[in-house]
């Protein structure tokens, strides 16, 4: 970016010009013969401590003083008796020494010393008159001195027991807790101590040398020479403690020719030198936006893994609505702050090893729409499991499983999204600047055109790449990228996972045009870049840096450089499964129930309190794709579906069907040119009972 230069008219500039004495009336302040240059100039060095500088460094400090503060105030708290005991003691021997200091006082001891010279002279001197009037003067005074000395402490200490006598019981504590105070004062010594010397057990430890180490260790710092440490970092703030960790922010030094990506790209090398695993260190950089440069670095150091305690569960359980406009609470960062995800105009990608939550943090979107009435979901999950089957109650499309018939689904599917998407940008375009001013989707579009959301949800996208050519593969990577990169102007929400980050499993041209992408634990960094984009691993968004304990963990890339480690929320799949009972009575109140959902014979049974075979229903859920199916792939596919029927075979189901009313026509299929054992889907839907027949 060039500045530019603005240039007065040409009138001003010619008056200028020949404005007498012009230049000399105008006196730079840093003239070397101006004798203010040094008073006038403004120091580089800032007014305020590093503390002080900005809000968030405040409220930082703050509540660490706070946290410190209460710490401290417990650990005292609880050794009080201990204190007192020692308060007793030092008073007790306040007492005994104010005693022995008092008594000369009280015994007349000054005068004592003059009445025993005068004896001793007297007896030496027995025919002295005047020595032996002088020696009874000295004791009369001894005595005097005594009675009014005796009789003012013993007035005092009537008097005061008097007062307290008639004081309130807080005067009388106060009181007693100053003679103990005072007390104690005469009986302390040098090395008397009350309270013990409490320290916060912190993991570990943290201060700027440490990190200056770490750092030069590292190579982000030259090397001094001699007795020079050489060039330092600058901390903006901190290192201070930050709920169970360190905080720090800082500047690299200028002239080192190091930028804020160069210490991200050695997380790793920079854990190891504070002594702690690289998953307990958060790096990111301090954007212009937030008052940082190139060089600043925002750093918190964990005293322990943040990532292994309990998940939490899914606020959105317990909601009985929820607007997809709102941003979704998606899970927790290493701090423990609440990280939600604005779905709306987005796309989303999910990826990771195998048992690692994948699925789980994926349904946790789909989900929040579920509790939209104005959201129509189309859902393809071929694994075909128990994962999202219950989505069948509110999806317009459900496509389960890999097989043939669920793959032309899957096609079929496709090419009716491309021509809804069409269909609505045609109408947009068609729609006046008033009522659609960016050319997108408004919430008063949404309800008054019938133009619902549509989150797009595909689960284990690997399985239908693997079940299909290179070429049916590129038109189904052609047509997904297709509604990922225009369908969210249309309200198109896509949601896609795969469970294995290779390049054929996660299309270069599919992952790059996806805004929103998320990966839990995965082999090594290029594996990571597979699911979150080239070269974030070495920007710090790394998810090789997850252990198999990291379950529901996973690095969480929003931008080209926004990106956070979230532990997901908790949505266990019986709470996702009443969410969806939540989501067909939601969409049945404003008649939102379409599609598949609205036909789904199973669902219809259960939300009528109509009672079905489970065999039947879990057989007309996978043969939901197909006219007819041989035995042996029924079995197949209802082992997939639910491993309790892995003991299963063709006599015992075909008994539980007919105990489930299923007659059939014909026990041959004709399948491919095979014919053998098998059912027929209207079979079976004949089997179903006659209210729901009715109602069909």
């Amino acid at each position: 970016m060039t500045d530019t230069l603005i240039k007065p008219p040409q009138d001003a500039e010619d008056a200028w010009q020949d404005a007498p004495d012009a230049h000399q009336d105008i006196e730079a302040v840093d003239r070397p013969d101006n004798p203010l240059a040094d008073w006038l100039t403004v120091p580089d060095a800032p007014i305020l401590p590093a503390w002080a500088r900005n809000w968030a460094s405040v409220r930082a400090n703050s509540g660490a003083l706070a946290k410190v503060t209460w710490w401290h105030t417990r650990y005292h708290s609880l050794r009080s008796p201990k204190y007192a005991v020692k308060v007793v003691g030092y008073s007790a021997r306040g007492a005994f020494r104010g005693g022995r200091r008092l008594w000369p006082v009280l015994a007349a001891q000054d005068h004592t010393r003059a009445v025993k010279a005068l004896a001793a002279q007297s007896k030496a001197k027995s025919e002295d008159d005047a020595l032996a009037q002088r020696y009874q003067v000295a004791h009369r005074d001894r005595t005097l001195a005594r009675r009014w000395r005796w009789g003012a402490a013993l007035g005092l200490v009537s008097a005061a027991v008097v007062a307290l006598d008639y004081a309130s019981l807080g005067l009388q504590l106060a009181a007693g807790c100053m003679m103990c105070g005072g007390l104690a004062a005469i009986g302390w010594s040098d090395e008397a101590q009350i309270l013990d010397h409490g320290t916060p057990p912190l993991r570990i430890a943290m201060d700027s040398q440490q990190l200056n180490d770490a750092l030069r260790a590292t190579g982000l710092l030259k090397q001094g020479k001699g007795d020079d440490d050489g060039p330092k970092v600058s901390c903006v703030m901190g290192p201070l403690r930050d709920g169970k960790g360190w905080a720090v922010v800082f500047d690299l030094p200028r002239g080192g020719g190091k930028t804020a990506s160069d210490v991200l790209a050695k997380r790793t090398a920079i854990a190891a030198e504070l002594g702690v695993d690289e998953i307990q260190v958060i790096m990111s950089r301090v954007r212009a936006a937030h008052g940082g440069n190139a060089g600043r670095v925002s750093m918190w150091v964990a005293d322990d893994d943040p990532y292994l305690a309990p998940p939490t569960a899914s606020p959105l359980e317990g909601m009985d609505a929820f607007s997809i406009w709102d941003p979704i609470p998606f899970g927790q960062d290493a701090r423990g702050n609440r990280v939600t995800l604005p779905i709306v105009w987005q796309s989303m990608f999910f990826g990771g090893l195998p048992r690692r939550g994948k699925t789980f943090s994926q349904r946790l979107l789909t989900a929040a729409g579920l509790l939209d009435p104005y959201v129509r979901h189309y859902v393809c999950d071929f694994k075909g499991g128990q994962d999202w089957i219950q989505t069948r109650q509110v999806a317009h499309r459900l496509v389960l499983g890999a097989e043939e018939d669920a793959i032309l689904a899957f096609k079929a599917l496709l090419k009716e999204l491309l021509a809804e998407m069409e269909r609505r940008f045609s109408i947009l375009r068609g729609l006046p600047t008033s009522i659609c001013p960016e050319g997108k989707l408004t919430p008063e579009i949404v309800k008054r055109y019938d133009m619902p959301f549509i989150l797009f949800t595909v689960d284990e996208l690997q399985e239908a790449f693997l079940a299909v050519d290179d070429q049916e593969r590129e038109e189904i990577i052609n047509d997904m990228a297709r509604i990922a990169r225009r369908g969210p102007a249309a309200g198109f929400i896509s949601n896609y996972a795969s469970q294995r980050p290779d390049a054929k499993s996660v299309p270069t041209k599919l992952r790059e045009i996806i805004t929103i992408r998320y990966s839990t634990q995965v082999t090594d960094q290029t594996s990571s870049d597979m699911v979150l984009g080239k070269g974030k691993a070495a920007q710090g968004a790394d998810a090789s840096v997850l252990s198999e304990e990291h379950k529901g963990v996973g690095v969480l890339v929003t931008g080209p450089a926004s990106f956070v480690t979230v532990k997901a929320d908790m949505l266990e799949t019986a709470g996702f499964n009443a969410m969806c009972a939540k989501g067909r009575t939601l969409r049945e109140a404003c008649g939102q129930l379409t599609g598949d959902a609205a036909n789904d014979h199973s669902v219809i049974a259960e939300a009528s309190g109509v009672t079905i075979s489970p065999v039947l229903s879990d057989c007309l859920a996978v043969m939901r794709h197909s006219p007819k199916l041989h035995t042996v792939d029924l079995l197949a596919r209802l082992e997939n579906l639910d491993e309790d029927y892995g003991d299963w075979d063709a006599e015992r189901l075909a008994k539980e069907l007919e105990d489930a009313g299923v007659k059939r026509m014909t026990k041959q299929v004709n399948i491919g040119g095979k014919n053998l054992a098998g059912y027929r889907r209207e079979d079976l839907e004949a089997a179903m009972p006659i209210e729901l027949l009715n109602a069909r």
